[in-house]
């Protein structure tokens, strides 16, 4: 299985997102036992958010997580922009330190940029990773001038990684983003990897050359999408399902090899952009 190291940890390179899960009390012991499915077919990393849901996300994880070690889990939850000061960081990540039923955060992320200041934002992460509450920080949408900026800052350069959109239909990190995180050993987490069940109109799935690439492997075509997102070194992903079988051939996902010339073919049909594009916030 595929690994990548972040926050001086090496952990699977296919994770349990959470976006939209914990929503509907229906689902709710169906949600569950997907996540607990990864978690025993070998996924290690879980993220959450306190807007998902407004913290029902969280208090569905927290739930999900209870038959396992808590050391055997990498946990991330994200702060919203308007939580990220100095004044309501900390009460934020203890409502969300509650709802997941743990006293510590395996890595805590700056959702998307606010109107607090960076500088300051940044400064409380730091200040709250040496309570302990957080082993470790980051940041979430950032732009490649985020970025920049935030590596300029005193500890800025302490961020063990960058949570953005990436799959194959939406390659806006491969311009810019992505070069300047490898150069800086910084880990991408990509999120919505395979673009919400393909539902956002790319024609993911039914593009014959994934379709012919999924037959050559014996795998799902949702498992190519995946692959593709973890070919490189660094860049760990969180698809997110709500059902026990999918969520398996998920993590299975992270023993699955592109060839160069499978790639390269993928490349053809959803080519990299030659220019900046703007980016995707969801």
């Amino acid at each position: 299985m595929k690994q990548v190291k972040i926050a001086g940890q090496q952990v699977p390179a296919m994770g349990i997102g959470t976006w939209h899960m914990g929503e509907r009390a229906a689902q709710r012991e169906t949600e569950i036992a997907a996540i607990q499915a990864g978690i025993s077919a070998g996924a290690r990393v879980v993220d959450t958010a306190e807007m998902y849901g407004s913290g029902k996300s969280e208090n569905l994880v927290g739930e999900a997580l209870t038959p396992f070690k808590r050391d055997d889990i990498f946990l991330i939850s994200k702060v919203l922009p308007e939580n990220a000061s100095q004044r309501r960081m900390e009460a934020s990540l203890d409502a969300s330190l509650q709802r997941l039923r743990t006293d510590y955060l395996d890595l805590y992320l700056y959702h998307w940029r606010g109107n607090v200041p960076l500088a300051e934002t940044v400064t409380e992460l730091q200040r709250l990773q040496k309570t302990g509450k957080i082993r470790s920080w980051g940041i979430s949408n950032f732009d490649i001038a985020d970025l920049e900026e935030l590596w300029a800052l005193p500890g800025g350069d302490q961020a063990v990684a960058n949570e953005d959109l990436y799959h194959l239909g939406s390659r806006g990190l491969d311009y810019a983003v992505l070069p300047w995180q490898r150069e800086h050993d910084l880990p991408l987490i990509a999120y919505s990897p395979i673009a919400q069940g393909d539902s956002w109109g790319h024609h993911l799935t039914t593009t014959p050359i994934v379709q012919q690439i999924a037959q050559a492997h014996h795998a799902t075509i949702y498992q190519v999408l995946l692959a593709w997102v973890i070919r490189n070194p660094q860049v760990l992903a969180i698809p997110q399902t709500s059902s026990v079988t999918h969520m398996e051939q998920n993590v299975a996902a992270a023993d699955l090899t592109l060839s160069a010339a499978e790639l390269a073919a993928l490349d053809a049909e959803f080519p990299a952009p030659t220019s900046k594009q703007p980016l995707d916030i969801l």
